[in-house]
């Protein structure tokens, strides 16, 4: 389960042990930012502790010295109109890199055995993915648009939104695995309900697109994660 650990790793350094103000951060001073290489260093030590093989420690180098290199170039070609872009662009080629060096470093041929310590790393992966990572996936989404703007006037517990979020994928997720698909419809009409009153007193269209864009995408992650993890529980 190399490959597995290998992206449990980095979804902790880059979404878990990346406070915002490291970003900030390394987005004023780019490479001059020491955050940018403290960044890098967890990324290494945490590969090279989760492999805990020495002849594996190329693998961590190599993971290293590229999220470096990906982390530098990102930095000074963003530009506030493509840092949408450049964000899965950086997330898309650290897991490529990632997916090389285990196919070229190991001689696993992605046949996981099905026992539970393997199962449960999946699994933690999953709900690791659909917490922090799918929350920033969403809000670099919605990027473009003034969402502060719109919701000026509706006033809400901090991080409300953000926690109801990752429960409604995390139980989506557990209903899809579970085959559930019905209690997928249930919430959906639960939350419908519940965000009724918001959208009916609400004078502007764009405020009722933001919550009907937000809820099918949210509940798109975690229903494709959900299909991910039956897929490679069962054929894998």
């Amino acid at each position: 389960m190399i490959l597995i650990k290998l992206l449990i790793v980095h979804f902790i350094g880059d979404f878990f042990l990346q406070p915002k103000s490291w970003v900030t951060n390394k987005e004023k001073k780019k490479l001059k930012s020491p955050k940018l290489y403290l960044h890098v260093l967890i990324h290494m030590a945490l590969t090279a502790i989760i492999l805990w093989d020495i002849s594996l420690i190329p693998i961590a180098i190599i993971i290293g010295l590229s999220h470096l290199i990906i982390d530098a170039t990102k930095l000074l070609v963003q530009k506030k109109k493509t840092k949408r872009q450049l964000f899965f662009i950086d997330q898309l080629s650290h897991i490529l890199i990632i997916v090389l060096c285990y196919f070229f470093f190991t001689q696993d041929p992605l046949q996981f055995e099905k026992d539970l310590i393997e199962n449960g790393l999946l699994l933690l992966l999953c709900f690791l993915f659909l917490t922090t990572p799918a929350s920033i996936i969403m809000k670099t989404i919605f990027i473009k648009w003034n969402i502060s703007e719109l919701t000026k006037n509706n006033r809400s517990l901090e991080g409300a939104g953000k926690y109801i979020g990752i429960l409604e994928r995390c139980l989506v997720f557990i209903f899809i695995i579970f085959d559930h698909w019905e209690a997928v419809g249930f919430l959906i009409t639960a939350k419908s309900v519940f965000r009724f009153g918001d959208l009916k007193k609400s004078k502007y269209r764009q405020l009722t697109e933001y919550i009907l864009i937000g809820t099918l995408i949210s509940f798109s992650i975690a229903i494709v994660t959900g299909i991910i993890y039956n897929i490679a529980i069962t054929y894998v």
